[in-house]
């Protein structure tokens, strides 16, 4: 579309419109929503140390880096669960179980 003048817009940036269609697209389960909120939950070293595996019954269950993540991160679980509801505006996990992947 061209404006009054007959001069194209300028262009728009494309990653709005691909947020936008993330969003639409995403599944809404419990896992999918974790792994989503998990970055902005835990913060970005947490999130760079980590992986959001699965969920069943209310666990969440996170692949950590090393044994030493897995442990501290276990010590910080209750924390974790009230970050990541306040993060997904809905119920915290009923437990975050950490394993080490090497």
């Amino acid at each position: 579309m061209r404006d009054h003048r007959g001069r194209s817009p300028s262009p728009k940036p494309i990653s709005g419109a691909l947020e936008r269609l993330r969003r639409e697209i995403a599944p809404q389960t419990a896992l999918a929503v974790a792994q989503a909120a998990w970055p902005g939950a835990v913060g970005e070293r947490i999130a760079a140390v980590t992986t959001v595996t699965d969920e069943r019954d209310g666990t969440l269950f996170i692949e950590c880096q090393s044994a030493v993540w897995s442990q501290e991160l276990a010590l910080m679980e209750p924390r974790l669960r009230t970050a990541l509801a306040e993060a997904t505006g809905g119920e915290p996990p009923r437990e975050i179980r950490f394993r080490a992947i090497s």
